[in-house]
């Protein structure tokens, strides 16, 4: 029997921060990974001979600045410039936002931009509320410390500070849709388009479904590149991120064990004591932090008299069902769409012509059938990275929805009939695209759950609605880390803030078991 001061369950992003947080407090921590390479969802992948693209997530837009100053990570290794967000129109042409979420916006009149800028301020200035309360332990009633009401005063202070009717239209706008608040302020559909679905990408929402703005609060939450609402392509795709991360974790003196899956957790009278791998090995440790879904952690991998029936009630009940799914194309070409220059095809296209293409996307989902005309967002990581793909050739990545996890009739033969619709999709606004395509990948949400052990597929680890978030993520009784099991920790995207390439819920949760140790 090996034995450390903690264990980290799964080397995806969120375990590698927590790993090396603990591991710079001077712990011995060890890392077991089920796959054989880590990461997880930020792993670049070569999908095809000479073809390489980000598995999953394939653009940086939240990686939390708190993770890249507590790691000390080199920016330069992975951080790309700004990348623009080019929304597709058949009709109309492009329109092109440049900068933090459209800081300037091309393509549109001068009132429609004017506009767009009065929303964008609007919409930053609330999330910038919400952001406090991201990097930080979810306050818990009968628990709340003096950070947590300095930081809910500072909300507060934020608010008033902005005036009576800038708290009215926090309080107003909160739970709204976000086709009700693109109606407000915008007239261009192409617009409206792009914040519908940026609001609701990955999540079981459409537009006009009641709260799906907190999907646009929580995105703007983010910064990259140095700018709110900013985001970047990184070159050698998302795993260079990931790649950043385990050269911090081994510098902090973590043990990194790939191909080993963890077959249970051990327990000894309510108190963590280590893991039994797959293998039939044993690792002891007083601490488990466990960055995989918490339904598996607690429903899977722990005995089930541990968690009491109303725990487990709650985590099986937990909204988790992917509906996106990920391609990715080899091409033998660059192709070319309509009206965007070479230059703004290194950043993301857009494919969500209206709020109406938005909602009648997410409409079949409703009732398990996938969009037969899906919109998405694409990019081509090759033209920025020339190394992902041959000489001459391109990558093509593009996440698309709404692809349901349970989908009717199965997804063997959904499967193929789904890509063409993405495919068709595509080469309306990129034609001769598929005559260019020698291979593809198409990872629908049983796909994504097979290989990146995700249950449904669904890359929060849990719906991110509001009954779902803050202290009821991902339930009520372990929304702020601990468990009811003494020494075991929850730091997946499953808890507090959520998913996302953000490495927040790592972070937060190592840090708590810092104090912890310390009280």
């Amino acid at each position: 029997m090996t034995s450390f001061d903690t264990i980290i369950i799964g080397a995806g992003h969120n375990g590698l921060v927590a790993a090396s947080t603990l591991a710079a407090q001077g712990r011995r921590v060890v890392v077991v990974e089920a796959a054989a390479k880590p990461g997880g969802a930020a792993a670049t992948v070569e999908f095809a001979p000479g073809y390489r693209t980000s598995g999953l997530a394939h653009i940086v837009n939240r990686l939390a600045p708190e993770v890249i100053s507590s790691l000390k990570l080199d920016k330069t290794r992975f951080e790309g410039a700004s990348a623009p967000t080019v929304v597709l129109d058949r009709n109309r042409g492009p329109v092109v936002l440049r900068g933090g979420y459209g800081e300037v916006v091309e393509g549109v009149g001068a009132d429609e931009a004017k506009a767009f800028a009065d929303m964008r301020r609007k919409l930053l200035r609330q999330a910038d509320i919400l952001k406090r309360f991201l990097a930080r332990r979810p306050p818990r009633p009968g628990d709340v410390g003096f950070s947590d009401m300095a930081n809910l005063g500072m909300a507060g202070l934020s608010l008033l500070r902005g005036g009576r009717d800038e708290a009215r239209d926090f309080a107003r706008m909160l739970l709204m849709n976000v086709s009700d608040i693109v109606d407000e302020y915008l007239s261009d559909d192409r617009l409206k388009g792009l914040v519908s679905f940026d609001a609701t990408l990955g999540i079981q929402l459409g537009p006009r479904s009641p709260t799906s703005l907190l999907g646009l609060f929580y995105r703007l939450t983010g910064e990259a590149a140095g700018l709110a609402g900013g985001q970047y392509l990184p070159k050698g795709g998302m795993g260079t991120v990931a790649d950043a991360l385990v050269g911090a974790a081994q510098k902090a003196g973590v043990t990194l064990r790939l191909s080993s899956p963890v077959k249970r957790i051990l327990t000894d009278r309510g108190k963590v004591s280590g893991v039994e791998l797959e293998g039939g090995e044993t690792l002891e440790a007083a601490v488990v932090a466990s960055a995989v879904h918490p339904a598996l952690t607690l429903r899977g991998l722990v005995s089930p008299g541990e968690v009491d029936t109303e725990l487990s009630r709650a985590l099986k009940h937990m909204r988790s069902n992917g509906n996106v799914a990920k391609l990715h194309l080899a091409l033998d070409r660059v192709p070319e769409f309509a009206g965007v220059s070479r230059e703004d095809l290194k950043g993301r296209l857009v494919i969500a012509r209206s709020v109406r293409h938005v909602e009648e996307a997410f409409n079949p989902a409703k009732y398990g059938e996938f969009s037969p005309d899906p919109v998405m967002e694409i990019t081509l990581p090759s033209l920025s990275d020339p190394s992902l793909a041959p000489s001459g050739g391109c990558t093509l990545s593009a996440l698309a929805q709404y692809a349901p996890y349970d989908l009717k009739g199965g997804w063997e033969s959904g499967r193929p009939q789904f890509l063409e619709a993405i495919l068709d999709a595509i080469e309306t606004y990129a034609p001769g695209l598929r005559a260019s395509i020698t291979a593809s990948e198409l990872l629908v949400p049983p796909d994504i759950e097979a290989r990146y052990r995700m249950p449904a597929g669904h890359w929060h680890h849990g719906e991110l609605q509001a009954d779902q978030m803050l202290l009821n993520r991902p339930a009520f009784a372990v929304s702020g880390y601990d468990t009811p099991i003494e020494g075991l920790y929850l730091c997946s995207a499953g808890s507090h803030p959520g998913g996302g390439i953000s490495g927040l819920p790592g972070l937060n949760c190592a840090r708590h078991i810092i104090a912890r140790n310390r009280s």
